[in-house]
């Protein structure tokens, strides 16, 4: 699987994460893909036991603590054994709004998902979550369908980084306020 085609095909697919009572379900509208040789990709030096996940076969979770403040969500993108992967970085809430809103602190619909650490809280992703195969529906998390056409797709570099930050390799969902990052790179 090509890491690039994979993080512009994410794009207006679902997350889904089996709550209590029900499902929460975000609609992807930011995405970011980290290639093997990138250096600002956690398996740039190869294999470690913290990011093992990621060298797993296309379609597995790969989560992180970031900062010390918060974890990120990211999909294997390529063959078991090569390094590849996409950081979903937004999404939209579709169901579950409430239970994502607690986990949250009740934050306005706009922001509840609106970057990488706050999808991640809202969906209550942990290291737990590392390495399940977000392609089986057997597990709390996966990769659903779309629920809707998406719109246009833009391109800009990538957000945070500062090693091979010159890179076009941010897709998202053009005109949605769900969006991350400053206005000059959602156009």
């Amino acid at each position: 699987m090509n890491t690039v085609k994979l993080a512009r095909y994410l794009i207006g697919k679902t997350v889904v994460r089996e709550i209590p009572g029900g499902r929460a379900v975000g609609r992807i509208v930011e995405t970011e893909a980290y290639l093997s040789g990138d250096a600002a990709s956690h398996f740039f030096r190869g294999p470690t036991p913290r990011n093992k996940s990621i060298y797993l076969a296309h379609g597995h979770a790969y989560v992180y603590f970031c900062y010390g403040a918060h974890f990120m969500l990211n999909v294997s993108a390529e063959r078991a054994g090569a390094g590849g992967g996409i950081l979903i970085r937004a999404f939209e809430p579709i169901e579950g709004i409430a239970w994502m809103q607690a986990n949250r602190g009740n934050v306005r619909l706009r922001d509840l998902a609106r970057g990488p650490g706050r999808l991640a809280a809202a969906f209550g992703i942990s290291k737990l979550h590392d390495g399940v195969d977000l392609c089986g529906k057997e597990g709390e998390v996966w990769l659903g369908s779309t629920v809707r056409p998406r719109d246009k797709i833009g391109t800009s570099v990538r957000i945070g980084i500062t090693k091979d930050a010159h890179r076009l390799l941010r897709f998202y969902e053009k005109g949605s306020p769900f969006v991350s990052g400053p206005k000059s790179l959602r156009k």
